[in-house]
């Protein structure tokens, strides 16, 4: 019998994609570079990997196409790592990786849309205070790309599972899923508040892995005068490790805020949202405690 599905199974897409990022440390190397660590030092330091296997790792994503190497300094040479297109294309892989871990190695596989306060998965996404977002573009229900992080403001980025015009456009079963239920009222929320929101210096973003069309329609028929952006692509997501469930085979982001300085540096966190007007309140506190 002739065996399949082994490192040698030329036909075997699973086994060719495992050549290349099989090892740990090569999805370690791409979750890293997608939230900005893009300098040799930078990785080494958060890894803690030796410089000998470090750059063992860099050379075969380097020569495998998911990372392009860039100088940044002529002397000494210095060069920067940063994701192609190809490995840009990992990040629905790892976010996936990341669901299933949650799900099932932290959790007890409980589709759920938020988290106990006290879980790995929020001390996670808490120690997101201190992170900076990353240049990314993400597409808004303009058909425009934009800048997720506000110029010269801060920004209330509050991410939501989905919010639709038509009560039957709502995926099987999610009323049943604890935690999703409130993004419509979220969004009103913000909408009734935005202006107090702008006086204290702060633009509101809503950030969902929906389609920027279900978007468009969902702004208009609530009277959002704030972007809402997509991230189906999941750039944000990934390079944030933000918290995800999976509904009818789409992954969806979890309720959680973040309010970000004007240098793109997170410095505030609400997650668990359990109380979703409250959580508004919070965010409209913190914007005003920036300022």
């Amino acid at each position: 019998m002739v065996r399949r599905g082994g490192p040698a199974d030329d036909n075997c897409a699973i086994a060719q994609a495992l050549d290349v990022v099989g090892d740990t440390w090569t999805l370690l190397i791409v979750r890293d570079t997608a939230r900005g660590l893009h300098r040799f030092e930078q990785l080494q330091q958060e890894l803690g990997l030796s410089r000998k296997v470090l750059a063992e790792r860099l050379r075969l994503l380097v020569d495998s196409g998911v990372l392009a190497r860039e100088q940044y300094q002529d002397r000494p040479p210095r060069h920067e790592y940063r994701l192609t297109p190809r490995g840009r294309a990992l990040l629905p892989v790892l976010v996936a990786l990341q669901d299933w871990g949650d799900s099932w190695v932290l959790g007890d596989g409980t589709p759920t849309a938020t988290a106990t306060e006290h879980s790995r998965e929020a001390e996670r996404v808490h120690a997101l205070r201190g992170t900076r977002i990353p240049d990314l573009l993400l597409p808004g229900a303009d058909g425009r790309e934009h800048d997720p992080v506000a110029p010269d403001a801060t920004t209330v980025l509050y991410c939501f599972p989905g919010a639709f015009v038509r009560a039957e456009s709502y995926p099987p079963g999610w009323s049943t899923v604890p935690g999703a239920s409130g993004c419509t009222l979220e969004s009103r929320t913000y909408r009734d508040h935005l202006a107090d929101f702008t006086a204290a210096g702060a633009a509101v973003r809503g950030i969902s892995t929906q389609r920027p069309d279900e978007q468009r329609a969902f702004a208009e028929a609530e009277g959002l005068a704030f972007p809402l952006l997509s991230d189906l692509a999941l750039d944000l997501t990934g390079a944030l490790r933000l918290p995800t469930l999976r509904a009818a085979g789409t992954t969806r982001l979890k309720r959680l805020t973040l309010v970000v300085d004007r240098t793109r540096t997170v410095r505030e966190v609400l997650y668990p949202v359990t109380d979703v007007a409250g959580s508004v309140t919070a965010a409209l506190t913190a914007a005003r405690a920036l300022r």
